[in-house]
């Protein structure tokens, strides 16, 4: 009985140490789940943050992103933002390895010691039964013994009696030897019993109980490993994404390193540079030139500077950053005239001879490129805002190159797809069983119309773009200045077309340029405006002078006629 207790002892501690194992693996799960929920929880605000301070799509941030400290921010966002989908990743595989493998893990373990359990428990209760079956069979065989031996006395006895007749003595006799007989039966069963008993429990003690035990403990092994595994995946889960972050952080870093201040300046200044000329000095005013005008008509003047000799009104100053003042119209507009000349310093004079200031001006001539005054002849009409009037002429220039890039991404999207259309349309007719090649008629119809439409556009906002600005110096005068509007010498001024006649007649006839290459016209051109020459589609001209970049070449007729011509006008092929 005391190895029974000391068995059952034995038993709960066994249950309850392993279940103190299952329930340290179900603790364990249930920390990695809330780590877990942590790490999800922290990349969804680090989400929502990088959002939060990302800019929107069309926003006046997301143009300042040309700066490279407003890039290397948005870099850094977009670093943190995939900083917190490593955290996520972390999230998702501890739940996949850890939670999800140890929560399978530790269903099959309860129902594993469920089962060893429950065969010792059957041990024992089997063990319990044969020796209950072993108690009742000693009991009776102390029972019954006793009993054959009152028989027995009694049988004595009355033999000894002398009342007693001979039949009570055999009786007696036979009562006896019955209850002995018994007894024998009992003590044999009672023999059987104590050694099927003996039997069991050593089967039970030395073979079933030490076998459930060793498989209980094998159990509880392989669940310390498999919990110590957990424990190493909880570091390694986040040891795999460690490179990953590590490039995330270099990358924040790599962005802080791109921010170049001196870089941004220079963006900047490219990007708001209004290509206006610095206002010039404020002139003197002489009150008394009537008066010397009128006693000589020698005297000693002031002389007057080539600006004014092209019409360049320099009387009026304007304030760059001051919303309030306006510019001057013909500084606001490529397309305006510029004002004639003050009568008051009078027709050009012709003394000037071959001297430098007449040279530079005949140089003028033969340099400045043309700009297009008017669109009239071009029969477009063309609005403001389409022309970017209202912003400064770089900005100006910029807005329409930006507007022509897009029109001619458009343009070659369209091309592509009425190529492929024609494809298509080919396979059709030779393959009719794959489609109607009626059914493309739409589409192909509709690709050419927006071919037609983007063209015409094309061709607008090229006549749009202005002509990049340049310098003109003349030192030997001592003084200089600065030309931004080339299209001011139009043919509406007649006193300018009056000052390159005269000083044009004053050279000799120069040495003719040889031509570089030819160029057919594609487009009709009427060359109305200065320095510009007429052409028709289709006429071949020699080439004098390629595009330096403002969207003009200089052509020139086998009669000697030169001038200037839009350059998408026309195919140009050079001279290699």
């Amino acid at each position: 009985l005391s190895l029974d207790f000391v068995l059952q002892d034995q038993c709960d501690i066994i249950d309850k140490h392993t279940q103190s194992g299952l329930d340290l693996v179900e603790k364990y799960v249930k920390f990695v789940k809330e780590r877990t929920e942590i790490e999800q929880n922290y990349a969804k605000q680090l989400r929502n943050l990088t959002k939060k301070y990302s800019p929107k799509r069309g926003s006046k941030e997301e143009l300042e992103c040309r700066f490279s400290n407003h890039q290397a921010f948005l870099d850094i966002l977009n670093e943190m933002n995939d900083y917190a989908g490593q955290r996520e990743l972390i999230a998702e595989n501890m739940m996949i390895n850890i939670c999800i493998e140890l929560t399978k893990y530790l269903q099959e373990l309860k129902q594993e010691r469920k089962t060893h359990l429950s065969e010792a428990k059957k041990a024992q209760q089997s063990l319990e039964g044969t020796y209950k079956q072993l108690d009742n069979s000693k009991k009776r065989f102390e029972r019954e013994w006793r009993e054959a031996e009152k028989a027995a006395q009694y049988a004595e006895k009355t033999d000894q009696d002398l009342n007693a007749t001979k039949a009570d003595v055999e009786k007696a006799k036979q009562q006896a030897h019955m209850r002995t007989h018994i007894a024998e039966e009992c003590k044999n069963d009672y023999a059987l019993q104590l050694q099927k008993y003996n039997k069991e429990q050593n089967q039970f003690y030395f073979t079933d109980m030490p076998l459930i035990f060793s498989r209980l403990q094998d159990m509880d092994e392989r669940r310390i490993k498999k919990l110590a595994q957990g424990y190493i995946l909880f570091a390694d889960t986040e040891r795999q994404v460690m490179p990953i972050i590590g490039k995330c952080l270099e990358g924040i870093s790599r962005a802080g390193t791109n921010v170049n201040e001196k870089n941004d300046s220079v963006v900047l200044i490219e990007q708001h540079k209004s290509g206006f000329e610095r206002p010039g000095d404020v002139e003197f005013e002489d009150y008394s030139q009537g008066i010397n005008r009128a006693s000589s008509d020698s005297s000693l003047g002031t002389p007057k500077g080539p600006l004014e000799l092209l019409g360049k009104n320099r009387n009026k100053t304007f304030r760059l950053f001051n919303k309030k003042s306006k510019l001057p119209s013909s500084s606001l507009s490529p397309f305006s005239t510029p004002p004639t000349p003050s009568p008051a310093n009078g027709p050009p004079s012709p003394k000037f001879g071959r001297d430098p200031l007449s040279y530079c001006l005949k140089e003028i001539n033969k340099t400045v490129k043309p700009r297009i005054s008017s669109f009239r002849t071009l029969k477009r009409t063309v609005s403001v805002i389409e022309g970017f009037t209202h912003l400064p002429p770089e900005q100006r220039r910029k807005r329409l190159q930006q507007k022509i890039d897009d029109i001619s991404k458009e343009l070659q999207k369209e091309m592509d797809q009425s190529e492929a259309l024609g494809k298509m349309k080919d396979v059709y007719e030779k393959n009719p069983q794959m489609g109607d090649p009626a059914s493309l008629a739409p589409q192909i119809t509709q690709t050419a119309q927006n071919m037609e439409r983007l063209r015409g556009e094309l061709n607008k906002y090229e006549f749009l773009n202005p002509v990049m600005p340049f310098e003109f110096c003349l030192h030997n005068q001592n003084f200089s200045y600065v030309l931004f509007s080339p299209g001011a010498i139009s043919d509406d001024t007649d006193s300018s077309q009056a000052i390159y006649t005269e000083f044009d007649d004053d050279f000799e006839e120069e040495e003719v340029a040889a031509p570089i290459g030819q160029c057919t016209a594609l487009y009709n051109f009427p060359g109305s405006s200065e320095g510009t020459i007429s052409m028709q589609e289709g006429e071949v001209l020699s080439v004098v002078e390629e595009d330096k970049g403002d969207g003009w070449t200089r052509v020139r007729r086998n009669n000697g006629d030169e001038g200037y011509i839009p350059t998408s006008y026309a195919t140009i092929t050079l001279n290699k």
